[in-house]
């Protein structure tokens, strides 16, 4: 099966090419034969990779990189209305076309699997995507996220299937009408953009009601917010609704998680056999990751014991517990957690890893108004680890909030008890590593901005030299 190009899109702009939504949707036009072109604010493995299957990819902002034939320009809710090249492409009446438009329309003809929730998101599509291609089906799929290089957050596939993850930040996970829908959870975050739970709710009620008839909702029966969710939405006679998790009524029932090292192995009771299969990564977080990707395909008719199976070739995606690798006996961890419940969840399953090995924290707190609001939970987050270092926040689309800043996060760790050390000066992170770390400490890089770029040099500092503490720790 190959879908032709989506209207308009055979010749598509894309500002902001490099991120990880926009480029996997660059991606998949360019592998359907369209002439892709964009720019972004910074060279990348990414560019570089979307340059390898034909686009043309500028660096930094210019009305002049709109070429002349472009077709429509693709931004995403970051790109800002001064953009040059998106007033250029106005004054010229060329097409503005939002990501999740383009991505909907990629999905035409095709059988959509599209995962929300607050978090997990891109673990949850990875697994899927693996497994799918594991089992020989092909499928298509665009995920926040690589799997193991750059560009490899996406794919056209000759399969029927389309796994998509379905962003609820700027609500536009509304523009889809999937086949199967994942809610993992439902939470409070996005405050620039959601005011309340209410809201929250409105906006997956509203994801929900996008599903196909006859299609199925696949939700999470432990969380708060999904039970609330589903009870909102139960009485749509259309939709199948499969709930999953370790409560008593779910209908793909979790009977166990078992730690084995950085893997799980999990149990489940689904259609009255019980099944047990390895999550290749640790925790119980993943584990439900995996039951609801589990449940995902068998609503598309996939045989339960070949998915489950196929499921143990996920190894992991980039900055969701990524080793990054060890030196001097300490081993460097990249984690994506932004949020207290991500932070928290990461560190419970690295906890039940390691055992009784020391944890170490680099924590970049991102977005303004996100500390703003959770600050406080995610410096008691920071209480699991033995210590921790925390940035400055990463601002990525905001503009500073009077008095919002990084202290806020570490007067709560230190409340909650917490061994907290501020670093304002990025660089400087790998030589205060190096005077906490002793070998068989595990570090912690944490958080969705530039932080996991000290992975790689905390490693390179630990290799060039003993570790200041050994004999003082």
């Amino acid at each position: 099966m190959t879908p032709g190009l989506p209207p308009a899109m055979d010749r598509p702009h894309f500002i902001g090419i490099g991120g990880a939504g926009m480029s996997g949707i660059a991606k998949i036009l360019a592998q359907r034969g369209a002439k892709v072109a964009g720019s972004d604010a910074r060279e990348s493995g990414t560019a570089e990779a979307l340059r390898e299957r034909g686009a043309t990819v500028h660096i930094g902002h210019d009305a002049a990189h709109l070429a002349a034939d472009a077709s429509a320009v693709v931004v995403s809710s970051a790109i800002r209305e001064d953009n040059p090249e998106l007033t250029a492409a106005k004054d010229r009446g060329v097409p503005v076309v939002h990501r999740s438009d383009a991505l909907a329309r990629l999905m035409d003809g095709l059988r959509p699997i599209a995962v929300a929730g607050t978090h997990g998101k891109t673990t949850t599509t990875s697994m899927l995507a693996v497994s799918l291609s594991a089992l020989g089906l092909d499928p298509s799929y665009a995920i926040g996220g690589d799997l193991d290089a750059p560009g490899s957050n996406a794919h056209h596939g000759e399969g029927e299937i389309f796994v998509a993850e379905a962003d609820e930040s700027d609500r536009s996970f509304h523009k889809y009408a999937p086949e199967v829908a994942i809610v993992l959870n439902v939470e409070l975050d996005h405050h620039a953009n959601y005011a309340s739970m209410d809201e929250i709710y409105e906006s997956f009620e509203t994801f929900a009601d996008k599903i196909v008839p006859g299609g199925t909702l696949v939700i999470a029966a432990d969380q708060s917010g999904a039970a609330e969710l589903t009870r909102r939405v139960r009485e749509r006679s259309d939709v199948q609704i499969v709930t999953y998790g370790e409560s008593e009524g779910a209908d793909v029932r979790i009977q166990k998680v078992t730690p084995r090292g950085l893997a799980s192995e999990v149990t489940v009771l689904l259609g009255g056999k019980l099944l047990t299969f390895t999550v290749s990564v640790p925790g119980r977080h993943y584990a439900h990751n995996a039951v609801a990707a589990l449940a995902a395909g068998v609503a598309l008719g996939i045989p339960a014991h070949n998915l489950a199976s196929a499921l143990g070739k996920y190894t992991g995606v980039k900055r969701r517990l990524q080793l990054k690798g060890e030196a001097a006996g300490v081993q460097v961890i990249d984690s994506y957690a932004h949020h207290p419940t991500e932070m928290n969840a990461d560190l419970e399953a690295i906890r039940g890893a390691v055992g009784d090995s020391r944890i170490l924290v680099v924590f970049q707190p991102h977005l303004f108004s996100r500390t703003q609001e959770l600050g406080v939970e995610m410096g008691q987050a920071l209480a699991l680890a033995d210590a921790s270092v925390v940035l400055d926040i990463y601002p990525a689309r905001e503009d500073p909030i009077p008095g919002i800043t990084s202290a806020l996060i570490i007067d709560a760790a230190r409340t909650a008890g917490a061994d907290v050390t501020p670093e304002h000066a990025k660089d400087a992170v790998p030589e205060v590593i190096a005077g906490m770390a002793r070998p068989g400490d595990l570090v912690l890089t944490m958080g969705a901005g530039d932080v996991t770029d000290l992975g790689p040099k905390i490693l390179d500092r630990l290799s060039n030299g003993s570790l200041v503490s050994n004999e003082s720790n």
